[in-house]
């Protein structure tokens, strides 16, 4: 809503100050997943080799009391599979504790029972993100290898169902699209138009890696793309459903977004092998004094007297220029 860079800096440097919300916390709390998904690096032998770790039942307190105080969104789940870890429900309590205003869960969705999601629903959880790669069964089930096409569908109708008693609950859905599963959006509702869905996010493919799929181009979808984005948006605002995706096929083609230029300063990334900043004791270093240590508010603060050309190299080549419509 603010273009204006000098005045989202200040407005981070004064919420930093003041002990304010401002940052988005991404938790891995486990570097695991239960499926292969041939988009994603966990396809990629070598990568994977560095993707080892899980968080301590104890450590949690630690990383809570470190980022969640400051924390406007807990986002659950971002480079793996979170449901495969055993302490999970700690992780939906303490966000609660710390009253986190947003908390949001990203899953293949294999794991969730009924059980589960009513105890974090019970602990705050407000935002459910399911992934996946393909509209009908075979590609489903090709690209999302390890999958179960059925126990997709019995998730979401588990949610749907759930939305009904918890009606704060928004059930959300990212589509990561390529030249093999494009073609098949045109048939999304006729799949799925029996689920209580919320948001669709359709993400083109990136490069994550020596993935096992290897087609990054974006050629044969870039001709179509205009004309099935529009009609894909009325479909959607007929149903009530958000729908976030790049405006149109320059936006598959130039990537770059100016809002991401304060990306890195509100991103609070923590994994078993990851913790915001590097050379961050955080086991043993309070987070008000290492970010003193480090300059953290000085720097917030002298970028709002830069130019953008000062801070080009801020900007990020991922974040494409989604247009959102609600």
């Amino acid at each position: 809503m603010i273009e204006n860079h000098r005045i989202k800096f200040l407005a981070l440097w004064f919420l930093h100050t003041f002990n304010k919300r401002y940052f988005a916390v991404n938790f891995d709390p486990v570097l695991s997943c239960n499926l292969r998904c041939k988009m994603c690096y966990f396809t990629d032998e070598n990568y994977i080799k560095k993707l080892k770790g899980s968080f301590s039942k104890q450590d949690l307190d630690i990383w809570a009391k470190q980022s969640l105080p400051l924390a406007l969104k807990l986002q659950v789940g971002c480079g793996a599979e979170p449901t495969v870890y055993k302490h999970l429900d700690k992780v939906f309590e303490l966000g609660k504790q710390y009253k986190v205003p947003h908390i949001s869960l990203t899953t293949n969705a294999h794991l969730l029972t009924e059980e589960k999601l009513t105890k974090w629903l019970e602990n705050g959880l407000n935002e459910i993100t399911v992934s996946m790669h393909g509209v009908y069964k075979d590609t489903y089930e090709y690209f999302m290898e390890r999958s179960n096409y059925d126990k997709f569908h019995y998730a979401l109708q588990l949610i749907s169902r759930l939305k009904q008693k918890y009606p704060k609950l928004t059930l959300r859905i990212n589509y990561t699209f390529n030249e093999d599963n494009f073609e098949e959006l045109k048939d999304f509702f006729e799949v799925y138009s029996d689920y209580s869905i919320d948001i669709i996010q359709l993400r083109p493919i990136s490069k994550i890696g020596e993935t096992a799929y290897h087609n990054f181009s974006l050629d044969k979808i870039i001709p179509l793309y205009d004309d099935f984005i529009n009609t894909f948006r009325k479909k959607c605002i007929k149903k009530k459903i958000s729908v976030i995706a790049p405006a149109s096929k320059e936006n598959l083609i130039q990537r770059k977004n100016e809002n991401s230029i304060i990306f890195n300063y509100t991103y609070f990334y923590v994994s078993p092998t990851h913790f915001w900043k590097e050379g961050f004791d955080w086991r043993n270093v309070p987070f008000r004094v290492f970010a003193k240590r480090i300059g953290w508010g000085k720097e917030l603060f002298l970028n709002a007297f830069k130019s953008k050309k000062q801070l080009k190299h801020l900007l990020r080549d991922k974040n494409l220029n989604y247009k959102i419509d609600v």
